[in-house]
């Protein structure tokens, strides 16, 4: 049998004087040095995993939130339900990183938008998952309204700040964004407030990264709805705002903006689309100009509001072994195998009784990856390469291009059954081999479990 499956509304503003709004949220990024390369890109190693860790408070509740995380960015998995709730007030928007002393730590908006806010909070975990409340801190800014979404950045000299944005009792709806930095290692006092020149009033959601000696920042215009682009070479400015309107093809109505960079050196953005009730990615490869079409993460979207991502590399990813032959044997069909059949390859059933050249069909060496030696790349017994083409998995030449290397490397994620890999494509992230009808594509993740079954296979002994 065969495997069934196929693969606007109001500003913020507006809907605050409305009594309907949402607000924003954080990230913590810190020092990236070659933002723009992929010095700091690189598929995991043998042994090893990625992991993007998200703490969002919930659509159908601000005062808690709950902890996921995934290992490519797209696929995020509950963790922990209701991880943290404060003794008091609301959690929103909450922002995360790791500090030197090795705990995470939380900092959120601490009241729902119809409440004069005037603190931010802060909590502390060993595990992620676990959290403990520190304190609220008041913002020291005469004649304060609100204090929202406060998000961590850690600069290049090692200094922790939070970006935080702030509006006045004169008009408690226009936001600037406004810097703190920590003035000990415990992160219990802070610098008086500075607000970030050239971005100036009506700017929420303020979300810095650096590359070099630049800061690149992303920024909601409450005005227009959009997600703004400005650089500095100081932290605190003065920002050029470059890109504005639709710039990115991201649309309006989008908010709380934050940025990672992937294993392959590709930049992500996620951001709230309040407008719609999704949680959008966007990817860009050069140099933040343009961006791929918007898509709604799976599973979390509708779900989670406003939050930041943290990555990390921790123990236990999959290892196989390099310059050795393989079988590859589907974790949900497990009579079935990788096999190459006139260039493409496909899962058929092998068995013991099957033809000698069926079983070097289905025999692959396995090498370093092409474009990346700590990612995968697949020889058939020809010499030829696994790579996908218009999508589809099929083994040729290798010609010796950028773009083949790319399309012939594939990063290795833990698969559903003991043993078990899924294989990322290298330049599609979030794009998995998965097979259908026995045929195997590279196809992008819905987050469902039977996707993951899928695009999980076991390496075991060569058949040849």
């Amino acid at each position: 049998m065969t495997s069934p499956r196929p693969a606007a509304s109001p500003s913020r503003r507006a809907l605050l004087r409305a009594m309907a709004v949402l607000p924003a949220s954080a990230l913590v990024l810190g020092e990236l040095p070659g933002l723009l390369g992929t010095a700091l890109a690189a598929a995991p190693a043998a042994g090893s995993a990625t992991r993007y860790t998200i703490v969002p408070f919930l659509n159908s509740n601000d005062g808690t939130v709950n902890v996921y995380q995934s290992d490519d960015a797209t696929d995020f998995r509950l963790v922990q339900s209701s991880a943290y709730t404060p003794p008091a007030n609301r959690i929103r928007d909450a922002s995360v990183f790791k500090h030197t002393d090795g705990y995470y730590y939380l900092t959120y908006t601490t009241h729902t938008w119809q409440d004069v806010s005037t603190t931010i909070g802060f909590a502390r975990s060993s595990d992620r998952v676990t959290w403990t409340f520190l304190y609220d801190y008041t913002v020291p800014i005469t004649n304060l309204s609100r204090a929202w979404a406060p998000e961590w950045f850690v600069d290049s000299d090692g200094s922790v700040n939070v970006i935080v944005s702030c509006s006045l009792t004169s008009d408690e709806w226009i936001f600037t964004p406004y810097l703190l930095k920590a003035t000990n290692t415990a992160l219990t006092a802070w610098s008086s407030p500075v607000a970030l020149s050239g971005i100036g009033s009506n700017h929420i959601d303020t979300y810095i990264v650096k590359g070099g000696s630049t800061y690149h920042a992303f920024t909601k215009n409450e005005t227009t709805k959009y997600i703004e682009y400005a650089t500095a070479s100081s932290l605190a400015g003065p920002y050029t705002i470059s890109r504005t309107g639709d710039w990115a093809g991201w649309g309006s109505y989008r908010e709380g903006p934050s940025v990672i960079q992937l294993d392959n050196g590709t930049w992500r953005i996620f951001f709230d689309g309040y407008g719609d009730g999704n949680y959008y990615y966007s990817d860009s490869t050069d140099s933040f100009a343009t961006w791929s079409t918007p898509k709604a993460l799976p599973a979390i979207s509708g779900t989670a509001r406003h939050f930041t991502v943290i990555k990390e590399t921790v123990s236990g990813g999959p290892s196989i072994t390099k310059n050795a032959t393989r079988s590859f044997q589907s974790a949900n069909y497990t009579t079935r195998y990788w096999q190459t059949q006139s260039s493409l390859l496909n899962l058929p059933v092998v068995t013991s009784s099957s033809t000698s050249g069926e079983k070097t069909a289905s025999t692959f060496t396995v090498v370093a990856g092409l474009a990346d030696s700590a990612g995968y790349s697949f020889r058939d017994s020809s010499g030829n390469y696994l790579r996908h083409y218009n999508f589809r998995a099929r083994f040729d030449a290798n010609d010796g291009t950028t773009t083949f290397a790319k399309d012939a490397t594939f990063i290795a994620r833990t698969g559903t059954a003991s043993g078990s890999v899924r294989f990322e494509s290298y330049n599609y992230p979030g794009y998995y081999l998965r097979h259908y009808n026995y045929q195997l594509s590279v196809v992008a993740s819905d987050g469902t479990d039977l996707f993951r079954q899928d695009s999980s296979f076991t390496p075991v002994t060569a058949w040849a």
